[in-house]
């Protein structure tokens, strides 16, 4: 299989044998994250090199192999090179050196003498003989990882891939984890499946799984056994036709021959009856023939059997899809759509630059409609360049011109979507406020601010050849990627569609939970089938409104009732009134506080590309001793959280909007004082002060800011439900809706409910 290449660039017109040739030694088969050396040997072609000619080493964008450095022998990722005729070589790496996709780049230039055909140049990635321990690997698995190198004899800043080279596999390593997923929600006595995967520790599914584990069910589930048996050739574990046997909450646990926990499921929530699913996906994210990582056919394949995902989304860069993979896409989206087992949602990702309205995404209800890319910077073929629309607000005239029956989301990724740009309503139904890229609730108050009403979706982004169940390696990506909830009566594309314009589904940053949200009246309300902001609809009375109904009502307020049931103690719930926080719920009381704390760093520099914050620094007690501590959203392989004494913690820590931090448990609950150091913030607080409310401490940039408080020390509340009345304002929306926060990071948004008179 050949490895697809976007180079549409200024590029030498010649063979790549003309130019010279690569040969790559190392293992064929390399573990993700591992340490590793390959030497890379360029040989001279036709023209050598010229002096102030170079030579580049290409990696892609997605890839997160360690960062080359060239100044430290004794650390990671050292990187050696020299040339054949003792010629001298000036080495740089740039993050943007090359071109897109392949935008990572070694480059070595050639000084003072030249480079005759024959010479070569010799590269050692995690040259060890100094000691170091090697160049880290991509954390990502890749059946054909490529290390691709071009010439530039002439020294014209011209370059042209050379001949040779070498595909290696980067795959899985042995276990560090395993996920159990249940569905959500099924009826009394309806047939279900759980599926369970094994991770290694960058977060890809292994086969490397061996061992006899037990399943515990917290409730009794009929045709569950009590045994499973693991093995490389039976992995992923699914097992069917279960069912419940009572009404409730149930998760199951494994457990492994030595009796320790290894993982448990999310919640299954078991009714009666009920009419509705709750169906989980992704609906964003790239393969490799845009900037992703593996094939599309994988990238289909991975959603559905290792993600074990409802139904997915494929969003490849408008300006990079051409027109033979676009054929091929909307025959993958045919091939895989399988109503009531997994739905695809044809589309791609519209990305102009962020002045004419930034990243949305694009789906439509069939397969086979034109694409109307923002531009064809990476498109060669310009036959169809008259049908490209610059603007956002041109794309959305184009749709309703040709009765596209459309739909959009606005995503911040590289470009950020500007609402105020231009937003369409009857197309662009929801606002993406979570990806591996982040936390972005701003654009969702962009959105309240605007007066739209917007749906809340989350999803990954992923760039990994990790659809539904993306974790964010070692790269600019600082989160997990998150999922999305549909709320529907049936697994079809149909079902999924009317949700969707409904706004009739929550997201998350990737746990899968029981959200509920919903809204009583007293008094007359009728709930709208569109926005009758954007035009004539029909509504229908009604005493009741869930998640994303836009519902008008002659009462003076509505009652709100909340179901939560997580696989994690449930920390915290924001009900709010659009941007407004009007409670902070905790499922816990002030009395069942003890010596645990949790310290939060969150937030981000600003809305485009350069949102990440490094939050690098330490805490130290004073007075007191650190009994235990576990690190909360470290999920940078190469950033940790580690002690540093008895009274001292210190980490390496990033975010995008998200948040990380540190539970601590003290050996005290009251003594002594707390010292934190972090780029942007640096203070002391009292231990004693450390209560059940947050301690803030604003650090600029974009909702950046640091958080101490205080919780139980053992938090059992996996479930919880309140209730509460909701004051409607007299005039514009009152948008409600909640953010959940879980002890282990996660954190989940439910659509808001639009309330008006």
């Amino acid at each position: 299989m050949s490895r697809v290449r976007n180079s549409h660039i200024s590029r030498l017109p010649y063979p790549p044998e003309i130019l010279g040739r690569v040969e790559i030694d190392c293992p064929d088969e390399l573990v993700a994250g591992s340490m590793a050396t390959i030497r890379v040997t360029y040989t001279a072609g036709k023209f050598g090199i010229d002096d102030q000619g170079s030579i580049r080493v290409l990696f892609r964008f997605a890839s997160d192999s360690g960062r080359p450095q060239f100044e430290r022998p004794n650390a990671p990722n050292f990187v050696t090179m020299s040339a054949s005729n003792g010629t001298t070589l000036i080495s740089e790496y740039h993050p943007r050196g090359g071109f897109r996709p392949w935008f990572k780049a070694i480059r070595i230039n050639v000084m003072k003498y030249f480079l005759a055909e024959g010479d070569s140049i010799s590269i050692i990635l995690g040259d060890k003989s100094q000691g170091s321990a090697g160049w880290r690997v991509q954390s990502l698995r890749e059946p054909m990882f490529e290390v691709r190198v071009q010439a530039d004899p002439f020294g014209a800043v011209v370059y042209g891939d050379v001949a040779g080279g070498k595909q290696i596999r980067i795959v899985p390593g042995e276990p560090a984890l395993w996920k159990l997923v249940l569905p959500t929600l099924v009826a009394l006595g309806e047939p279900f499946r759980l599926s369970l995967r094994a991770e290694d520790r960058c977060g890809n599914p292994t086969t490397h799984t061996s061992g006899r584990f037990r399943l515990v069910p917290s409730a009794p589930i009929a045709g569950l056994p009590e045994w499973i048996e693991a093995t490389p050739a039976a992995h992923p574990i699914v097992l069917e036709r279960l069912s419940a046997r009572s009404p409730g909450d149930v998760r199951i646990t494994l457990v492994d021959d030595k009796n320790q926990t290894r993982a448990v499921s999310n919640p299954l929530r078991v009714r009666a009856d009920s009419p509705q699913r709750h169906y989980w996906g992704d609906f964003h994210a790239q393969s490799e023939e845009t900037i992703g990582t593996n094939t599309a056919r994988d990238y289909f394949l991975f959603a559905r059997d290792r993600a074990f995902s409802d139904f997915v989304g494929h969003q490849g860069n408008d300006f990079q899809i051409t027109t033979p993979f676009w054929n091929e896409l909307n025959g993958l989206y045919r091939e895989f759509n399988a109503p009531g087992r997994f739905i695809t949602l044809p589309g791609y990702e519209y990305s102009p630059v962020t002045a004419l309205g930034g990243d949305r995404n694009i789906y439509f209800f069939d397969e086979d409609r034109p694409i109307r890319r923002s531009s064809h910077a990476l498109v060669e073929d310009i036959s169809d360049i008259d049908t490209d629309c610059n603007h956002v607000n041109e794309l959305f005239e184009a749709l309703h011109a040709a009765g596209e029956n459309a739909l959009a989301f606005a995503h911040v990724g590289g470009r950020y979507a500007d609402l105020r740009a231009g937003h369409d309503g009857t197309i662009e139904k929801s606002v993406e406020v979570h990806s591996s890229w982040g936390t972005f609730e701003w654009i969702l108050f962009d959105a309240f601010e605007l007066g739209h009403r917007v749906g809340v979706v989350c999803n990954s982004d992923d760039h990994k050849g990790r659809p539904g169940a993306s974790h964010p390696g070692a790269s600019m990506f600082g989160a997990y990627g998150g999922l999305t909830c549909i709320v529907a009566g049936e697994l079809t594309r149909a079902a999924i569609w009317d949700c969707l314009k409904r706004r009739h589904h929550y997201g998350t940053t990737g746990e899968r939970m029981v959200l509920d949200v919903r809204a009583t009246f007293g008094a007359a309300a009728e709930r709208f089938e569109d926005d009758p902001k954007l035009g004539v609809t029909t509504s229908t009375p009604v005493r009741e409104a869930m998640m994303g109904d836009i519902v008008r009502t002659a009462g003076v307020s509505a009652h709100l009732t909340v179901s939560i049931a997580a696989s994690s103690p449930i920390e915290r719930i924001d009900l709010r009134c659009g941007e407004k926080t009007v409670e902070v719920f905790r499922p816990y009381a002030k009395a069942d506080l003890g010596r645990r704390i949790r310290v939060i760093w969150e937030g981000a520099e600003y809305r485009g590309r350069g949102r990440m914050s490094s939050w690098d620094g330490n805490l130290e007690l004073s007075g007191n001793t650190i009994e235990s501590f576990e690190a909360v959203n470290f999920w940078h392989l190469e950033k940790e959280l580690r002690r540093a004494g008895e009274r001292r913690l210190e980490w390496e820590s990033v975010t995008t909007g998200n948040f990380a931090g540190a539970d601590i448990t003290l050996k005290s609950a009251d003594a002594g004082k707390l010292a934190i150091s972090t780029p942007h913030v640096k203070t002391t607080i009292e231990v004693r002060d450390i209560g059940y409310d947050d301690t803030s401490f604003e650090a600029g940039g974009l909702g950046r800011c640091v958080r101490v408080f205080r919780l139980p020390d053992a938090n059992p509340h996996l479930a919880c439900e309140f209730e509460r009345d909701i004051p409607i304002a007299a005039q514009g929306d009152t948008p409600v809706y909640v953010r959940v926060t879980l002890e282990n990071g996660h954190q989940a948004w439910s659509s808001p409910i639009y309330l008006f008179h």
